[in-house]
């Protein structure tokens, strides 16, 4: 009885070294690094690092951007506020009012002056 109580228990040790070996070619194929999953969670901490970097530099340039888009908006504005001065300003001269007036007289003459000559025909006739 002991002598079946032992071969048992040597076939038992064997089947769970044969299952340790199999399990431990298993894993190596699995941590392998150029075909197994090894391989792939290493290039995929390679890639996660590069998106980082890329994020951090993306991240520095649209403040940057945001600092000079500010400022060009401040300068914008002042000198958005200096024509609606220099505007303003232009409606309160008088001398111009005229002479724009005058300039304007000016330029209806001349555009009318192809069809003053034909009237001036038609009252000789």
């Amino acid at each position: 009885m002991e002598l079946i109580a032992d071969i048992l228990l040597i076939a038992g040790a064997l089947g769970a070294a044969v299952y340790c070996v199999v399990l431990a070619r298993r894993l190596n194929r699995f941590n392998d690094l150029e075909k197994g999953m090894g391989g792939a969670i290493a290039v995929l901490s390679a890639q996660v690092d590069d998106m980082t970097k890329t994020l951090e530099a993306a991240r520095q340039t649209a403040g940057s951007s945001t600092g000079t888009l500010d400022e060009l908006t401040g300068r914008a504005e002042t000198v958005a506020q200096r024509l609606e001065l220099l505007v303003a300003s232009m409606h309160d001269l008088p001398g111009e009012r005229k002479a724009s007036a005058a300039g304007e007289e000016e330029r209806f003459e001349t555009e009318d002056a192809p069809f003053q000559s034909q009237r001036r025909r038609e009252a000789a006739e």
